[in-house]
């Protein structure tokens, strides 16, 4: 910050201003201006300033000079008229020890400005000129140097006042030299007029003299004359000095006039225009330099956040010989040994637990689904106890630590209720979690959006036992195939998606015992979907009469919507088709979501790896079912594991002309040929078919969006649009932004 000001300096000893007199020169929000008569002024200041390479230890004789003010200013509400009376420091000698060095260099100069304005108050000198005296005579003191030290010329003048007040009737010493320097001690009104005079003038020097201190404690190497704009806000810090000096000329010769004049001064109120005026000149330099500040503070707030995350991304480039710096580096802040919670102990534990493992970092904003939760801890819970050895302990190759984000992290601390909500969140949680979302910094969370695209969405990092980065999002992995997929890595992805196909076992796998254990060469399955009750009625019985005329043995299975903001009404109707025993359905939520999540999942797994989807029998079937759930109704039919077709709501008018149409193929053709045959010779041939639409959130943008996309229906390629959807959840109101194709 010196630095800064001295080039300023330089500037205008070399002739350049870059300033003209009159004009504003902070920026506007501020709210501080300059008239021409002070521009003028700043110029004569700058003229007394040259500092040398001495240095005042400012911050410490700032705490002795406040202290001294704070306890000499009268209570007006104290009866007895005393100071106020704080407590004492704690350690006294050593505060006198420390102070000793720092009075030595400067004692003579606090003397010679305290005489210096005490004298030319009393001869007649006006307060601009006994200002610009202590400019002079502190010319080789940098700009909070000349303030402090002034401030404790103030100091020692009024608190020997007020000393003598204090000890008047307590002390003969004391009333003696009260009656030799004509203090009114015995004179309620005038000491009440010099209390009330001064007080808000006093705490507004206190209030700009320890923001110009602050000012120049900033690091050097961030605030530069090379930003404009820092530069043209710091520049104000004389005329701060300035004012502030003059208002303490004010104080000093009101005392000084009240002690030279005595008796003749003990019926006489002090006038209060002057102070007043005074003060309010300082309450906008001081609000001008705490905006300055917080300006300051966001400026070198961004330059440490931008070195930070340069440094985590070189950390990540970097071969370890284990994940220690990795991990400290994302959630190990200083002064704070214990960062994670034991999820089953739930006591506070070092991040030595994770020291050569492989972690999975379960990041998300505290939005996360309890549905998501609720199936991430079943397939861990399950992990670990297939895992448990003879000793009865876990064997797991990998660990998981939830890192819950809250930005800004401001508002955490703001709301009881965000507070409350992480507790809520992280107390069922069996795994680790970091102890609180301000033990991570902003910078990191910058990190988390730059490198591994979080956008609040939960994604599952997963760092091998280096601290390499093996999955950026393992999430759909986990969602596809468990823990099976572990390490989680490209390869490991590829190898499993060899040995699939395109089946009812995959796409039910893991999510219902019943429906997998239809699974059989002479069941037919229907898995549909949708939200019109009307259209699942006549679909389910229209159905099930088909198959009961064919003599064939039909499951039907109720999977509900892709889209979580038609949730309640979702929940209603599969209530409503358990309870009219129209099929199958999930009683619980989140295996509707798991469900839709896993669909998704392998999509997105898909299109990560390359798969061209116009020869991946997968990627054609997944993106039919979602395609057509946002049509309505849809169907999926398999006979045993073989899916013999998918299709949309028209499904439900070929079995209900089943008796008009297909009935007398059946004994021929067989069920499935029979419906098949006449779905997509008659039905689709005058219905038409309906070309795809696919939505993905914005948090699948990196990696996971496709640059260009086929319809599986017509093939040609699809167009790309964006919209804005609002997301209605558990009361929750988000905005979520979706690509269309």
């Amino acid at each position: 910050m010196e630095s800064l000001i001295k080039s300023q300096h330089a500037q205008k000893q070399a002739g350049y201003s870059g300033k003209t007199p009159g004009t504003e020169i902070i920026p506007a929000t501020t709210g501080l201006t300059m008239s021409s008569d002070e521009s003028m002024m700043l110029k004569l200041i700058q003229q007394t300033h040259s500092p040398d390479a001495r240095e005042v230890q400012v911050r410490g004789l700032l705490s002795l000079v406040e202290d001294i003010l704070d306890r000499a200013t009268l209570d007006s509400d104290d009866s007895n008229a005393s100071v106020s009376m704080l407590p004492l420091p704690t350690d006294d000698k050593l505060m006198q020890s420390s102070m000793m060095s720092v009075l030595d260099s400067v004692s003579y100069a606090i003397d010679r400005v305290a005489c210096e304005i005490a004298y030319k108050s009393l001869t007649g000198s006006d307060a601009h000129e006994i200002t610009m005296s202590v400019f002079e005579h502190l010319s080789s003191f940098h700009w909070d140097g000349k303030l402090v030290l002034t401030l404790a010329a103030f100091a020692l003048n009024y608190g020997e006042f007020w000393l003598l007040v204090q000890f008047y009737s307590k002390n003969q010493l004391a009333k003696s030299l009260a009656m030799l320097k004509l203090v009114p001690v015995q004179n309620r009104v005038t000491l009440e007029s010099v209390s009330q005079g001064l007080n808000d003038l006093i705490r507004e020097m206190k209030s700009v003299t320890a923001c110009v201190v602050e000012l120049s404690e900033l690091p050097g190497r961030y605030i530069t004359h090379d930003d404009p704009q820092l530069s043209r806000i710091i520049s104000t810090i004389p005329i701060a000095v300035y004012w502030t000096i003059r208002s303490i000329v004010a104080c000093i010769s009101q005392i000084n006039m009240i002690t030279a004049m005595g008796h003749e001064m003990m019926n006489t109120q002090m006038d209060s225009w002057e102070t007043s005026m005074l003060a309010n000149k300082l309450k906008n330099i001081h609000d001008h330099l705490a905006e300055t500040l917080r300006l300051c503070y966001r400026h070198i707030e961004k330059q440490r956040s931008s070195e930070s995350l340069k440094m985590l991304h070189s950390l990540f480039d970097t071969t370890h010989i284990d994940n220690m710096k990795i991990l400290t580096a994302l959630i190990h802040p200083k002064n704070h040994t214990t960062p994670l919670q034991d999820g089953l102990t739930k006591r506070k534990v070092h991040l030595d637990v994770l020291r050569r493992k492989t972690v999975l970092l379960l990041i998300s904003d505290l939005n996360i689904l309890q549905d998501e939760l609720s199936i991430f801890e079943q397939i861990y819970t399950e992990s670990r106890s297939s895992l448990l050895g003879a000793d009865g302990k876990s064997h797991m190759p990998y660990e998981v630590v939830w890192v819950p984000i809250v930005d800004p992290i401001e508002d955490y601390d703001r709301s009881p209720s965000l507070q409350k909500k992480f507790e809520a969140l992280r107390a069922p949680m069996p795994w680790y979690t970091v102890d609180s979302p301000k033990l991570v910094e902003r910078y990191v969370v910058e990190f988390m959006r730059e490198r591994w695209h979080f956008m609040n969405k939960p994604i599952l990092v997963v760092l091998d036992p280096q601290g390499n980065e093996a999955s950026l999002n393992a999430l759909h992995m986990i969602w596809i195939w468990g823990t099976e997929a572990f390490p989680f890595t490209r390869a490991r992805e590829e190898e499993l998606w060899r040995r699939e196909t395109f089946t009812l076992n995959l796409i039910v796998d893991g999510i219902d015992a019943i429906i997998f254990n239809w699974i059989n060469p002479e069941n037919y399955i229907f898995l549909y979907g949708g939200d019109d009750l009307d259209w699942i009625r006549r679909f389910t019985m229209a159905a099930k009469a088909t198959a009961k005329d064919s003599n064939v043995k039909l499951e039907m299975a109720y999977v509900g919507k892709r889209n979580h903001s038609h949730r309640e009404q979702i929940r209603r109707i599969s209530e409503a088709v358990r309870a009219e025993n129209l099929s199958h359905s999930w009683a619980e939520p989140a295996l509707m979501w798991f469900f839709w999540a896993r669909l998704e999942s392998m999509l997105y797994s898909k299109i990560q790896l390359g798969k061209s989807d116009d020869h991946d029998e997968v990627m054609q079937g997944i993106k039919k079912i979602l395609s057509y759930d946002k049509l309505g109704g849809w169907a999926l039919l398999s006979k045993g594991a073989e899916i013999v077709m998918i299709t949309h709501g028209v499904i439900e008018r070929t079995v209900t002309v089943y008796d008009r149409t297909w009935k007398t193929h059946v004994p021929t053709k067989g069920y499935t040929k029979a419906m098949y045959d006449h779905h997509h010779d008659e039905v689709l041939r005058e219905t038409g078919h309906p070309c795809a639409h696919f939505d993905f959130h914005i948090t699948a943008r990196s990696g996971r969006i496709p640059e260009k996309m086929n319809c599986f229906e017509c093939h040609r390629p699809m167009e790309k649009y964006m919209s804005f959807a609002c997301c209605h959840d558990e009361k929750l109101l988000d905005q979520d932004e979706n690509y269309n194709f």
